[in-house]
């Protein structure tokens, strides 16, 4: 710990903050996130298929049931996750045959129920194709005799709406080219004349990049399938299975965002951003953007915005046309058939609109802006569908309207400072360096665009983070579950440390 009491940034600390980021840039690849047990439990049901990995799969599910009965993010209760993650555990438990997993199944049904309640006390809504997953699973779990046999009210009508969806889709509609593959377990025993079965596979083995679509497709399609299986087993760590794999281009853009934003790129720093640059530049498809990782066929509004941007920071061409392939009547889509808009998506393409130069009098800045203003809750802060914390697409709206729009903003800084907690740190349901470090970082680049921001607000945040920047990062991300891209968060915080340090001593 250093004496925050001085008044310049010591130099041993700032060498010790690009010492943390030259490592993590010498460590960025494939991406790192952490293992969920939604997808490790579609993992233990391949017994024939795999049965190593269902092995390893099976014992962690048995040692990572919460102390509730439920699966799913030990740190936080979000009650999508929970719900999504236990009824994918008991029914791989209950396939399994074992009778010591008996009580497990048993708590786990209990908690199930009790979660069921409580969906709509999470802020950020549900997890992805939670709508379409949850009857499906419901349906196995009834047919293997361990969930009653008659619904709940809420579990009804998501049946219906469920059964309403695939009777007007069309048949094999689901394949690469479309988002819900992403969630081609969703079609489960009778929808499989949904899927265009032999174009569900990305070049990577994958089925749209996710652990457990993948293990679905080995399930009911394909269970021979050699490039399958050997994607399920490099994904596999510690374990188990993430929830997305590989993230190369959006881990690689979010960290370099980062990095630019803390205005520490020195020669060694950039040098070493150079190939991650290179990455991004030829994952890059003119009028189209960029996807979550560089082979994977869909592209999306929120990664080609934060790709724009980085590439455009640092000097690369880059054309805004791929932004604008986004662009709607009123808003900005993350992807074509998005069911919902995403917050943070406009957020970002916000920020790209601005980095390319644009006024913000712009018709394409002010519908955007509009739709944002439209969507910022009364107590100034914004939600995302992409994040289970408001302190993610609050502190980017303000990083991005800082000295560009600062009107829009004025109350969410309000919010901000009020919900700083008395330790210093931020956090929606525990106090996280995740939620803190974005705190950090949009306070004080709105101390850079000439605001005053009390001293004492970097001095506690500072010295909290300081303490805390390396402890586990709950997950806060949303997909079919909750998880962490370690190294974004991990860039979060190292830039967070150094925007603050300055600001507390300039």
């Amino acid at each position: 710990m250093y004496n925050l009491k001085n008044n310049t940034l010591p130099y041993n600390k700032i060498t010790t903050f690009t010492q943390q980021f030259d490592t993590l840039l010498r460590k960025m690849g494939s991406g790192i996130t952490t293992t969920t047990a939604y997808d490790t439990a579609w993992a233990a049901r391949l017994h024939t298929i795999a049965p190593n990995l269902a092995y390893e799969a099976l014992l962690w599910l048995r040692h990572n049931q919460l102390a509730d009965g439920s699966w799913g993010a030990s740190e936080l209760v979000y009650h999508h996750e929970r719900t999504i993650c236990t009824l994918a555990a008991i029914i791989a438990l209950a396939e399994n045959g074992r009778l010591e997993d008996q009580p497990r199944i048993e708590q786990g049904v209990a908690a199930l129920y009790h979660h069921l309640e409580y969906l709509e006390d999470d802020p950020s809504g549900e997890t992805i194709a939670f709508e379409m997953l949850l009857p499906t699973l419901m349906a196995e779990a009834r047919a293997l005799g361990i969930v009653p046999k008659g619904d709940t009210a809420h579990l009804h009508l998501m049946q219906q709406a469920r059964e309403a969806k695939l009777a007007r889709s069309p048949g094999k509609m689901i394949s690469r080219h479309v988002t819900m593959a992403f969630s081609t377990e969703m079609a489960g025993r009778d929808g499989l004349h949904l899927l265009d079965t032999q174009n569900l596979q990305e070049i990577n083995g994958s089925v749209g990049y996710s652990p457990s679509a993948t293990a679905y497709f080995l399930l009911y399609i394909d269970p021979d399938n050699v490039a399958a299986k050997a994607y399920l087993q490099q994904a596999f760590t510690d374990g188990g299975l993430p929830n997305v794999a590989t993230i190369d281009v959006f881990e690689r853009a979010w960290v370099l965002w980062n990095l630019a934003l803390s205005g520490m790129c020195n020669n060694d720093l950039c040098e070493l951003a150079q190939p991650h640059l290179d990455h991004l530049e030829y994952a890059w498809t003119p009028g189209v953007g960029a996807g979550t990782a560089v082979n994977w066929t869909l592209k999306d509004g929120d990664g080609t915005s934060m790709v724009y941007e980085v590439l455009k920071k640092n000097g690369r061409v880059v054309d805004l046309d791929g932004v604008h392939h986004y662009e709607n009547e009123t808003h900005f889509r993350c992807f074509q058939f998005e069911s919902n808009p995403s917050i943070s998506t406009n957020i970002h393409a916000f920020g790209a609109l601005r980095q390319s130069g644009l006024p913000i009098n712009h018709p394409t800045v002010q519908k955007v802006r509009s739709f944002l203003k439209a969507n910022q809750t009364p107590d100034g802060y914004w939600i995302d569908k992409w994040h289970a914390s408001p302190y993610y697409p609050t502190s980017h709206i303000i990083i991005a309207c800082a000295g560009y729009d600062d009107a829009l903003v004025e109350r969410a800084i309000k919010w901000l400072l009020d919900t700083q907690k008395t330790d210093g740190s931020w956090g929606y349901y525990t106090s996280t360096a995740e939620e803190t470090a974005y705190s950090l970082q949009a306070l004080s680049i709105w101390k850079q665009a000439g605001y005053y921001v009390s001293p004492i607000v970097f001095e506690q945040g500072l010295e909290w983070l300081i303490r805390h920047q390396t402890q586990q990062y709950p997950p806060l991300w949303i997909g079919k579950c909750l998880y962490s891209p370690t190294l974004v968060i991990q860039s979060s915080v190292i830039s967070a440390l150094i925007l603050a340090g300055n600001s507390l001593y300039d």
